[in-house]
């Protein structure tokens, strides 16, 4: 059992790897393509991405395989002989069961220690590749803005790499004093330490806006409407480096995405302590300063503590009637205005407080994400075995289909889940249990049909099984006394339509 189930197993793991890594490439193919990387950059941004896909295509894999594995046993009536033989289902899912149990426990050890330093290699190295340049590769028919200030077009293009018939449009300093320049001929080259290009023009003409130049140069607004130059070789030199250079993985150090379990109990109290004092620092401040302490700001002094004696000889209503109107005006006016102090004082309490919260929000979704997936391969396991038992179906054509459904059922619950976690509609351990919470009810219904032998997908079986609880519904005694009302309530309304 062992040996049959891990080959299969292998197998289905790195399909399942090689059909998530395709989707990954396919969402990071900007960041690739056209940037002249090396063979070993590349094959380092595969390793990562490798790692990063491996908590998806892990319970994909187990799915699987348990269900193609049983499947396959239940095909071939092995199944049926070893329960023949005094075997029960539990006793046969035992072996498999601690080899998963084993799986899981790896698949949290590689959450929890591999993970968090392939995707902080990981990221650095997309923060990289999208900071590098792309390669010069000048289309020839339409405009090439990849150079930052510059847009090239090229009508022909010979076999030496020589461009014809250019037309450049240059922007560095900005749209106002756009230059425009045509040349017959031009090449395109780095300079040796890969710093700069190098534009080569043979015979054309340049024109440039001297508004500004010419407001600089004499003090007037009076303006030279553009220059016109012609030249026979002219070079230009663009700053645009093509170096890789790698982004610092260290910056990512407070991310959640590079933390293990301890550093994110660690950052979440930590945070959450400081969250605490700066809550409780800014309401006693705003209640000491605005509300019943002490104001000084305008000369006013409001006392601490006011009894209730002293509160009832004010009269605010009396007090604000003796005022004329040009002084009601006045305290009006100056309510307002420091009402509105007020109002941005607490947003931007409220701004700092939000930071920190989806600071330790992230934390959390990322600490429950390393459980999730080890007990995801438990659940899968418990849905794949029995389900494979009980379709009979071995191979590659029904067990896929079944897997990947429910597979997108698993993704989409964990996927809301996330995102409701994610924006503070649930509680995170809500939103990152909820996947299993909901897959767990149907891996236990379907370890008891299969242990019991239940024919849960042959219809006769339902249309049996629904006759005999509509007798059973006959043979009760709250259907005979309401069988019996309805009858009554059918004379008495017979009787009224007759008189």
């Amino acid at each position: 059992m062992l040996r049959s189930y891990l080959g299969l197993f292998l197998a289905t793991f790195f399909i399942a790897i090689f059909i998530l890594l395709m989707q990954f490439m396919w969402m990071h193919v900007n960041d690739l393509v056209g940037k002249g990387i090396g063979i070993s950059v590349l094959a380092e941004f595969f390793i990562y991405a490798v790692a990063s896909v491996v908590p998806l295509a892990l319970p994909l894999a187990i799915l699987l395989s348990s269900l193609i594995a049983f499947g396959n046993l239940a095909e071939k009536f092995e199944l049926t002989a070893m329960k023949a033989a005094g075997i029960s289902l539990f006793r046969i899912l035992r072996p498999l069961g601690i080899a998963v149990a084993f799986l899981s426990l790896g698949a949290f050890f590689f959450s929890n220690n591999v993970l968090p330093k392939s995707q902080a290699k990981l990221w650095a190295l997309i923060f990289s590749l999208r900071q590098k340049q792309p390669e010069l590769q000048i289309p020839v028919g339409e405009f090439y803005d990849e150079i930052s200030g510059f847009h090239i077009y090229v009508r022909e293009k010979t076999a030496d790499g020589a461009l014809l018939n250019l037309m450049i449009y240059d922007y560095s300093e900005g749209f106002e004093n756009a230059k425009v320049m045509v040349a017959d001929t031009g090449r395109l080259m780095t300079s040796p330490d890969k710093q700069f290009l190098l534009l080569d023009l043979v015979n054309g003409e340049s024109f440039a806006n001297l508004d500004k130049q010419q407001q600089r140069a004499t003090g007037t607004t009076q303006a030279v409407p553009y220059r016109r130059e012609t030249f026979t070789h002219k070079l230009i030199i663009i700053d645009f480096s093509t170096d890789f250079n790698r982004f610092d993985e260290s910056m990512l150090g407070d991310q959640h995405v590079s933390k293990n379990v301890a550093q994110l109990i660690h950052s979440i109290d930590s945070v959450q302590e400081v969250s605490r004092e700066c809550s409780a620092e800014q309401s006693a401040k705003l209640i000491s300063e605005r509300y019943f302490g002490r104001e000084n700001t305008r000369g006013v002094i409001i006392p601490e503590t006011i009894t209730e004696e002293e509160r009832q000889t004010y009269n605010l209503d009396e007090l604000w009637a003796k005022l004329d109107v040009q002084k009601q005006r006045q305290l009006l006016a100056m309510a307002i205005e420091r009402t509105k102090n007020y109002l941005d004082q607490i947003e931007y309490n409220a701004i700092i407080l939000q930071d920190a919260d989806r600071y330790i929000r992230k934390h959390e979704i990322e600490l429950h994400r390393k459980f999730t997936l080890a007990f995801a391969c438990l659940v899968f396991f418990f849905i794949g075995a029995p389900l494979g038992a009980i379709i009979r179906k071995g191979g590659l054509g029904a067990p896929v289909v079944i897997s990947v459904i429910l597979f997108i059922i698993y993704y989409m619950i964990d996927n809301t889940g996330y995102k409701m976690a994610r924006e503070a509609l649930w509680p995170c351990w809500t939103g990152m249990w909820l996947s299993s919470f909901v897959l767990l009810p149907i891996g236990i219904f379907l370890t008891y049909k299969a242990a019991t032998d239940s024919p849960l997908f042959n219809p006769e079986a339902w249309v049996i099984g629904w006759k005999r609880m509509m007798t059973n519904i006959r043979k009760s005694k709250w259907y005979n006394v309401l069988k019996q009302k309805r009858l009554e309530y059918e004379n008495k309304f017979h009787r009224r339509s007759v008189s």
